[in-house]
């Protein structure tokens, strides 16, 4: 049976607005200006502390970066579901391959309490045996810890199972993971998944299902 690993910021929820409007505010806490949400959402995928370092710029000491961190954790904690929201096709998606008892977990690099969180306050947990976050493990993605704790937890094969993420990390870490890539169209980072290609590209979550049955 197919385990399915999902991404979750640009993969299963659109949480850009969230994710910026958190960034701005730790940077006006620290008296610098806005950024534009697309230069923002450029620097999202490597986990909080590399976000916040990226928004503050090379000119920010590591104890402002700290002291940003820390109000822009505590201030997505509080606004993580203001616009967040599943992409079209997800739920529907997961439905279906719950229904025919596809085994699927998250693995992401935000903080595991907000992704778990985040799932929960969007009726997506019930779906997932398991979700990992960015401090699950020594080491974030692309390093392949992650995949090969689900696959030990969930008594899958490399062959067996999938990754599916909207940028090149995603890809990445199922190469060194030896399991199949997705790449989702949509999402945050698509762009990157043109210099490192995925095994196979879907423009809508709802064609996920008939992808995994097509190749066994």
């Amino acid at each position: 049976m197919a385990l399915v690993i999902f991404d979750l910021d640009g993969t299963l929820v659109d949480s850009v607005d969230d994710l910026c409007n958190s960034v701005n505010a730790a940077r006006a806490y620290m008296g610098l200006p806005p950024l534009p949400h697309d230069l923002v959402a450029s620097y999202v995928g490597n986990g909080a502390p590399v976000l916040i370092r990226r928004a503050m710029g090379p000119e920010a000491s590591e104890e402002q970066v700290q002291e940003a961190l820390s109000f822009f954790l505590s201030y997505y904690r509080e606004h993580m579901l203001d616009h967040t929201r599943p992409y079209p096709g997800v739920v529907e998606t997961l439905e279906t391959l719950h229904g025919q008892g596809v085994k699927m977990a998250v693995l992401t690099n935000k903080p595991q309490r907000f992704s778990r969180d985040l799932c929960a306050g969007l009726g997506l947990a019930p779906y997932f045996f398991q979700i990992y976050g960015g401090n699950s493990f020594e080491q974030k993605k692309p390093d392949p810890i992650g995949i090969r704790t689900l696959m030990q937890e969930a008594g899958a094969k490399p062959a067996e199972t999938w990754m599916v993420g909207d940028s090149a990390t995603d890809v990445l870490t199922a190469r060194n993971a030896g399991v199949r890539s997705v790449g989702v169209t949509y999402g945050i980072s698509p762009q990157t998944l043109k210099e490192t290609p995925p095994d196979f590209l879907i423009d809508s979550m709802t064609e996920l299902p008939r992808l995994l049955a097509s190749r066994p």
